[in-house]
């Protein structure tokens, strides 16, 4: 039954004369650094990526190149860029998702151990449609890693990052091994600290109304965005149960027709022919829905996530700056160790100044970026649900005039 899901040499052979699957995001039009997945081979228990760059910049040895990488490469360079304090005003594209065939594997588990309690029919059917979702979960896994790159890549700061160089153009093995227990419990008490953090720094008043605004905007924003991407899978799931409810419908039909030998054979026929043509149309409500509104919402939940880490960064630089000021004065009161003070000062207020100036604009273009999205892919989701609708409309009208033809 997993025959040709566990390994698949080329998966997506079939997408390369369509356009790039990264579309949740805005990018740049600048082809000086262009970074796609030309290829994915998925195994058992990783998948294997086909980095491909194509560049004009002098910084790179060749102008075209192409390098494998895992997906642990992947959360090791976001790890790279989160923790270097140069680009602490910079919006870190969030790091792809690991990629998690589990659900899948377990539906086609399942079909396979209860073959026996349905037609022939019903159980290709059902076969075709586990297949066709594994598929797409391995497509999302490969275009959420792509877009991840070449976020970096459209990035006027980040695409000069030497850790991004390595990982784009080195064509061995980086190494990069899965975290030990102590870089795990490190992890865990990074987070926990995060958090403590936020929450400590939430009840801080900044002094610019611009940031203060984005602070109270992106903290509902994330909330909301991801209320809206469970319920756009709640709403996802239930079309695509629809769609395997009309499978059982139309296989029922299909053997009443077999067995009764009636003159409703006929009536019993069409009707079961209408359900699987309507099972088809709901199916690709489903994944249009899946496509152009869950994944849109998902991308940037974890975007407005990557942007509230921003705003967390400035808010610590600008407690470290007041602290300083606080040092400098009781230097100043007690006259000692004020050069040390002065310079710390110094240094804290251009960090601060500096990551303000950044994240300013990083915001703005995240709000432009944002917008346009939604309203690009809003605009075709309408559009693709009317089509279906239409289409299922005259479906039901031409059984209807049929049947009556046949009375």
């Amino acid at each position: 039954m997993m025959d040709g899901l566990e390994e698949s040499p080329n998966l997506l052979a079939e997408d390369q004369t369509k356009p790039s699957r990264s579309d949740t995001v805005d990018l740049s039009a600048d082809t000086s650094l262009l970074v796609d997945i030309s290829d994915a081979l998925s195994e058992r228990e990783k998948v294997k990526f086909t980095v491909h760059t194509k560049t004009t910049l002098p910084d790179f040895s060749k102008s075209e190149f192409s390098v494998v990488r895992e997906h642990e490469e992947f959360v090791w360079l976001h790890h790279m860029f989160e923790e270097n304090e140069d680009y602490a005003g910079v919006i870190i594209p969030p790091a792809p998702p690991r990629p998690d065939f589990d659900a899948s594997r377990e539906k086609l588990q399942k079909l396979g151990e209860g073959e026996g309690t349905m037609t022939k029919e019903e159980f290709s059917k059902m076969k075709q449609e586990l297949e066709a979702e594994y598929l797409a979960t391995f497509k999302k896994t490969v275009a959420m890693h792509e877009v991840f790159l070449q976020r970096l890549a459209a990035h006027p700061t980040l695409r000069s990052d030497q850790n991004f160089k390595v990982f784009l153009e080195y064509d061995q093995d980086l190494n990069v091994r899965g975290r030990n227990k102590k870089e795990r419990f490190d992890s865990l008490y990074k987070s926990l600290t995060k958090s403590v953090s936020e929450v400590f720094l939430s009840g801080q008043k900044d002094v610019d109304c611009f940031f203060e605004h984005e602070k109270s905007f992106l903290v509902e924003y994330h909330t909301r965005v991801k209320d809206s991407t469970s319920k756009s899978d709640r709403m996802t799931r239930t079309h695509k149960n629809v769609a395997d409810n009309y499978i059982q419908i139309s296989g029922g039909l299909t053997g009443l027709a077999t067995i009764e030998r009636t003159d409703l054979d006929k009536f019993f026929n069409k009707i079961a022919d209408t359900f699987e043509k309507v099972r088809k149309l709901e199916a690709r409500v489903s994944s249009d829905e899946d496509l152009k509104l869950s994944d849109l919402l998902r991308y940037y939940m974890r975007d407005s996530a990557a942007a509230k880490s921003l705003l967390l960064r400035r808010s610590r630089s600008l407690a470290n700056y007041e602290a300083a000021n606080k040092n400098l004065e009781k230097a100043r009161l007690k006259n000692k160790d004020l050069a040390q003070a002065q310079t710390a000062q110094q240094k804290a207020c251009e960090k601060f100044e500096k990551i303000s100036e950044i994240a300013k604009g990083e915001l703005t273009d995240f709000k432009a970026r944002r917008v346009e999205a939604y309203r690009k892919y809003l605009v075709e989701l309408a559009e693709l649900e009317t089509k279906h609708a239409k289409a299922q409309v005259q479906l039901l009208r031409t059984c209807i005039t049929s049947l009556k033809e046949e009375n």
